[in-house]
């Protein structure tokens, strides 16, 4: 579909395939309806990554579009992004089901974006939410085979080797409460 005409309409029917513009608010699985409905659907499955990398941008010039283009493919919802707290937007940690998903990344970055990347498998296979309220997990006794992520909503998660790390890190840490990643949906659809 070309957008090389535009044309305000005050209605659409189920079927029509209409244009909004989006100011930065809307996101894929948003319900847009008439003020005051309360409608909820529910939500797009995500899946837990399996496998995870290390990404970053080649030409350091190329920032925005690095950015721009990670995030756009995160939330069309092919990649999940994580981020090492208090480190910059230069490298962040790639988390997909399928291993295919990392090159078809790298070829939208190329070919969308012209931007270049760097990519370093690792080791993680395992993720879960910390779901303890106000716990600072820099005060967590992590196993060395075991990383403190956070998601662009500041979520924080801990990645793990295997399901071993993860019994070791509940032990060590009691009180410790950590939830599967989320087998629903990406978030509210209202």
């Amino acid at each position: 579909m070309m957008a090389s005409e535009r044309e305000v309409i005050n209605e659409a029917y189920a079927g029509d395939i209409i244009g909004v513009f989006d100011p930065g608010i809307f996101s894929i699985g948003d319900t847009i309806c008439e003020r005051g409905k309360k409608i909820c659907f529910e939500g797009i499955p995500t899946f837990a990554p399996e496998h995870f990398a290390m990404v970053e941008q080649v030409d350091s010039m190329k920032r925005k579009q690095f950015s721009k283009g990670m995030n756009q493919i995160a939330q069309e919802g092919a990649i999940q992004i994580f981020f090492e707290p208090n480190s910059g937007l230069e490298r962040v940690i790639v988390g997909v089901v399928g291993v295919l998903q990392f090159e078809v990344l790298e070829y939208r970055l190329k070919n969308e974006y012209g931007c270049d990347l760097r990519r370093s498998t690792l080791p993680y296979q395992q993720i879960r939410w910390i779901a303890n309220e106000g716990l600072d997990p820099k005060a967590l006794k992590l196993s060395h085979d075991t990383k403190w992520v956070q998601d662009f909503r500041g979520n924080n998660l801990l990645i793990f080797t295997s399901e071993w790390s993860i019994r070791w890190v509940l032990e060590d840490n009691p009180g410790l409460e950590l939830l599967e990643f989320n087998k629903g949906s990406q978030g509210d659809n209202e």
